[in-house]
């Protein structure tokens, strides 16, 4: 059964943060609320874990996780990044961005998509987020929460905990979250190209 965590929008309680977190750093998967809609998240290094982060989505591994950064001090680990891209990616963050770069070596294998060597990357502006993002240490693998045949993101605690209450180790209830979803930027290429109009203000990036 999963475990419901109510937390304070502005002022999430830590008592509660960090037994999220401990739920997650065992395995576990958690639905949390970032600064466009809820989603899946685990462990980065725990294979076990993304695979059933994947089932739980039901999403194979081509699909392309995220990873949910504090901030970008943590970009090098995981990205490849030159002068230009990085004050892109600086103009917009914190915000509800999906940033497609590509992939250091660091990245285990399972994240990256297959054949490309890419990986999206967030670093969101939602403070429970952060707060959970800052008690872990480490990024999440991430996956926007839409229940299998259905395209839209959840967007209610309250649902995903009835309907996931026997896949996943717990649910993060912030209140609502936007209900849209993050601008996605592709960096990769020599000029950044829109891949999805969403909740980030464009004309931040000059597009």
């Amino acid at each position: 059964m999963a475990q419901y965590f109510e937390v304070h929008p502005e002022n999430p309680q830590p008592r509660l943060l960090k037994q999220a977190v401990a739920l997650l750093e065992k395995g576990g998967v958690i639905a949390v609320p970032t600064d466009s809609s809820y989603a899946l998240v685990c462990h980065l290094d725990d294979k076990p874990a993304a695979d059933s982060l994947r089932r739980i989505r039901g999403v194979d591994d081509k699909h392309h996780l995220t990873l949910l950064c504090r901030d970008l001090s943590e970009l090098a680990n995981y990205a490849r990044v030159d002068n230009r891209q990085f004050r892109l990616l600086k103009s917009a963050t914190p915000g509800p961005f999906t940033f497609i770069l590509e992939a250091s070596k660091e990245v285990p294998r399972r994240v990256s998509h297959p054949s490309r060597k890419t990986i999206g990357l967030r670093v969101p502006e939602h403070r429970s987020l952060q707060d959970l993002l800052e008690l872990h240490g480490a990024p999440f693998l991430a996956t926007t929460l839409i229940a299998q045949g259905e395209t839209e993101p959840m967007n209610d605690a309250q649902e995903i905990r009835e309907r996931y209450e026997r896949l996943i180790a717990a649910v993060v209830d912030a209140g609502a979250c936007a209900h849209e979803p993050t601008t996605v930027v592709d960096l990769t290429e020599s000029e950044p190209l829109l891949i999805r109009r969403g909740r980030g203000d464009i004309s931040l990036l000059g597009l």
